[in-house]
């Protein structure tokens, strides 16, 4: 199999009268207003129905896609709770493990970036393999998952920075006015140039891992009463009545880099740049994870991680730093912590508006969803999207909160923990469904021989997701706090598949009534060059 931009062959499901299609297409056709060059996507519908290209180039990119992990959320509230509440004290291990898996599954995901560029990645990879139906319902999914991931974290965010005003301002501020005030500020940024979004994440998410790499030093230089133990690399210390849900909260750390062929269109080389900040990303993330859990075992000591932690909860991260870093590093700290967190706001609203984008331009959204800004390129509509999405939810969580200020309940326990579980579960289906189509997709194009140590790769994670999938549903009221009675552990994920089913229902409706559209799902620009075709 030839790489590069040599996929053949119709979409599944396409009508006979489609015509057959060559990769993705750098001719300039009449009228389309955009340039050509190597790996660049053009199409002749205008200007205004294509991303712009050349704005991203690798390290552009990889900041982009690492913020949606906020390094600094991740290691001061997951790993806490993955010590505290399900005491596996191989939190580490676990990172080590998963890591592997995500790159198994980034061996095919990589591989099938450079064959479809498609800000609609997800679902566009799953139209191309199982089909233009599954594509559709992959989209909605995808559409809730983001959403859900982003619009969860303006509960924390509102609720830390209520508690840093109450603190040093001596402010009482109800959690929902940072909230809401967040959501338009990144509305506004998502309407301006990709380039400029990239370098506002690049700074905040440099100045995060620095801090956190300090404090990491900081932990082993200065170990608890154990001493600097590798006791969390043990397998053994993979025990645990929650270490299937540790699975889920774990893997979700990794969050982000999936993201990168959202950005395809707008890269310098997609070819090679898409793939390449993949694997740095999973890398750089199971490598950063694994060593900061294990930081953690040894300021708090293996023996004792577990209970400091259950005590302690997020708090645990910032005692343990301002006993060996002082007060001030502590409170930069819980600033950097905030604003990893709107870098993360920024960079799935980002990634929300390209998947609207891309379902505007194929027809699954309204049309209007599938244009740029004139001024900066951007995916405007898929952008208002998303804000509106993110004031509506938010404001619904504030309307019913009939907590004090200050109070986790509304913020936290519901907003933050619902909404992002939901996401969370989303975005593992769409992994898990995006290994098979990988497969699907170059086994019935010939190139299964070729391609068959991806293939093997692509097939085990797509198992092993599978698996996480299981256990992220079986768990759920753990994952959500609720009672092994709660209506919780059904209506929330059922939301999922609610919208899966939605979504392939969707699809089938319109393989019948509207074909054309149906045919170009997944297909992205490439549909405009066969409307283009069949029209000569």
């Amino acid at each position: 199999m030839s790489t590069g931009n040599s996929s053949t062959g119709t979409s599944s499901g396409s009508n006979s009268s489609t015509p057959t299609h060559t990769g993705t297409v750098s001719d300039k056709a009449p009228g389309s207003g955009t340039g050509t060059g190597s790996g660049q996507i053009s199409t002749f519908k205008g200007q205004e129905r294509a991303l712009r290209a050349n704005r991203l180039g690798t390290s552009g990119l990889l900041l982009s896609v690492l913020a949606a992990s906020a390094p600094l959320m991740t290691v001061a509230g997951v790993m806490p709770t993955v010590y505290g509440v399900m005491g596996v004290v191989g939190q580490p291990l676990l990172y080590v493990i998963l890591g592997v898996v995500l790159v198994l599954f980034s061996f095919g995901y990589a591989e099938m970036s450079r064959h479809v560029h498609n800000a609609g990645a997800f679902y566009a990879y799953i139209a191309r393999g199982l089909g233009p139906t599954a594509g559709a319902g992959a989209s909605l999914v995808a559409l809730l998952a983001y959403n859900a991931m982003q619009v969860g974290i303006y509960g924390l965010f509102g609720f830390e920075v209520s508690g840093l005003l109450a603190t040093y301002l001596d402010l009482t501020v109800a959690w929902w006015v940072p909230a809401l005030a967040a959501a338009v500020l990144v509305g506004l940024l998502g309407w301006l140039k990709i380039d400029l979004n990239a370098k506002v994440l690049g700074v905040l998410i440099l100045i995060e891992v620095t801090l956190v790499v300090i404090f990491d030093v900081a932990f082993v230089a200065d170990p608890g009463k154990d001493g600097v133990s590798l006791q969390a690399f043990n397998p053994d210390a993979l025990t645990g009545a929650g270490l299937g849900t540790a699975l889920c909260f774990c893997i979700a750390a990794f969050v982000g880099f999936e993201q990168a062929p959202v950005y395809a269109e707008e890269t310098s080389r997609p070819n090679v740049v898409v793939r390449r900040v993949m694997f740095l990303a999973v890398g750089l993330s199971a490598l950063f994870l694994a060593v900061s859990a294990w930081a953690i075992s040894v300021a708090a000591g293996p023996g004792s991680v577990v209970a400091t932690a259950g005590e302690q909860g997020p708090g645990l991260i910032f005692g343990l730093t301002e006993d060996r870093l002082g007060t001030t590093f502590t409170d930069v700290l819980h600033v950097l912590f905030v604003t990893g967190m709107f870098a993360a706001l920024l960079s799935f609203h980002n990634v929300v508006a390209r998947y609207a984008f891309a379902m505007g331009r194929e027809g699954l959204l309204p049309a209007a969803f599938g244009r740029t800004s004139a001024s900066s390129g951007a995916p405007a509509y898929g952008s208002a999207l998303q804000s509106v999405f993110s004031l509506v939810v938010v404001t619904a969580f504030a309307v019913t909160d009939d907590k004090p200020a200050g109070d986790p309940t509304a913020p936290i326990l519901r907003l933050f923990t619902w909404m992002g579980n939901i996401g969370a579960l989303g975005i593992i289906l769409l992994m898990a469904a995006a290994s098979f189509a990988v497969i699907a997709f170059f086994v019935r194009r010939g190139a299964g021989g070729a391609q068959a140590p991806r293939l093997v790769a692509s097939a085990l994670a797509g198992l092993a997701l599978v698996a996480v999938a299981v256990y992220t549903v079986k768990d759920f009221d753990l994952l959500v706090g609720a009672g092994p009675g709660s209506a919780l552990r059904w209506i929330l994920p059922g939301i999922v598949g609610l919208t899966l089913v939605g979504g392939l229902v969707y699809g089938a409706v319109l393989r019948t009534v509207k074909p054309e559209v149906h045919a170009r799902i997944g297909l992205g620009n490439e549909a405009f060059q066969l409307e283009k075709a069949s029209r000569s």
